[in-house]
């Protein structure tokens, strides 16, 4: 599906964008385009691919032109550029609005003109009832793209998001500090023992942006049925796998943060289509003609009800080693680890 097509990464030097680009190089992709602000990780990537279908633009999705200017005979879009710390966008809002919000925005737009095939947008477990500003602008993300959705024949432009939990290992994700902590011999701060969230490797997160590159109709938001764990038994784990006697210590849930995510709302559940291993949330394509409602009613209601990291399969210590082993990042810092206590 991808042979001899350009696809545009957004965001392209992130963990997401990174691990698409590795899954983009084992088809017959004839280009890909690594589209974000930060020119220090494109000169990284540039030297760690040293790939001639790879190319580099330095742009931000707050500026249209510099999006027109990567756009040109682009087939497909992976919309992954955002600001993503909770902290940060609780102290700066306005530039999670800027970004997550009118940088989206400025993508679809410039999608749109340029006759792009099909885009999926990336968004967070966050986006569903809200409470950060983060999630607050994801949230309303989801609403920009279904919303632009409607007002684009999908046979020209199929616009589309996908929605998942925390990625292990990602950048600015827990794990990787947990380990550094290890490693200088402090305590593992822990906000709260008892909070959940739902977890997924990378590689999961690309098979379900693939997923819904094959699967989604326009509009629609695409849910893996992911796992989940209590942080007090993932900083169990991550201890238990580096034979760490380091000391837990609780600080408190932090700016934004909730007790457990969800991923499907009880709301989103009326409609939602179980795929298996996903959910598919089609868009509500009723218009603004609300007149009708008065006399016309639907009653119909699916059985699916609301997806959380309280209720959905909570992974127990050995099983988490199990899924963080299968981790390249872990087996790396596990042998560096080994390595230096020789």
């Amino acid at each position: 599906m991808f042979k001899d097509k350009t696809i545009l990464i957004t965001g392209g030097t992130g963990s997401f964008g990174n691990a698409m680009m590795d899954r983009l190089l084992e088809t017959d992709v004839r280009e890909i385009r690594i589209f974000s602000r930060d020119e220090k990780k494109q000169d990284d990537m540039r030297h760690k691919y040293q790939n001639d279908k790879i190319k580099y633009y330095i742009g931000d999705i707050r500026d249209m032109g510099s999006i027109k200017n990567a756009i040109h005979d682009v087939n497909y879009v992976f919309q992954a550029a955002a600001l993503k710390q909770v902290p940060s966008c609780e102290f700066f809002p306005i530039e999670a609005v800027k970004t997550n919000i009118l940088g989206t925005d400025n993508v679809l737009t410039a999608c749109i003109e340029a006759g792009v095939r099909k885009v999926i947008c990336l968004s967070t477990d966050k986006a569903a009832y809200p409470v950060n500003a983060m999630g607050t602008s994801k949230a309303m993300m989801e609403k920009v793209f279904v919303a632009k959705s409607r007002t684009v024949d999908p046979d020209r432009t199929t616009i589309c998001g996908t929605r998942y939990g925390n990625v292990m290992c990602s950048r600015g994700s827990v794990i990787p500090l947990f380990i550094e902590q290890i490693k200088a011999g402090k305590p593992l701060t822990v906000t709260d023992p008892a909070m959940t969230r739902f977890i997924m490797s990378l590689e999961e997160a690309v098979e379900l942006v693939v997923f819904a590159f094959e699967n989604a109709k326009s509009g629609d938001i695409m849910v893996q049925k992911a796992p989940a764990t209590t942080i007090g038994a993932l900083a169990q784990a991550v201890k238990e796998l580096f034979d760490a006697d380091n000391e837990v210590r609780v600080i408190g849930i932090r700016h934004g943060e909730k007790m457990y995510e969800t991923l499907l709302t009880n709301e989103e559940c009326a409609h939602a289509i179980d795929m298996g291993d996903f959910f598919r949330v089609p868009a509500d394509e009723r218009d603004l003609n609300y007149d009708k409602y008065f006399k016309i009613g639907n009653q119909e209601r699916s059985t699916i009800t609301e997806f959380n990291s309280s209720n959905t399969v909570l992974l127990n210590v050995e099983e988490i080693k199990e899924k963080l082993l299968s981790l390249q990042y872990i087996r790396d810092e596990l042998e560096a680890w080994k390595k230096a206590l020789r």
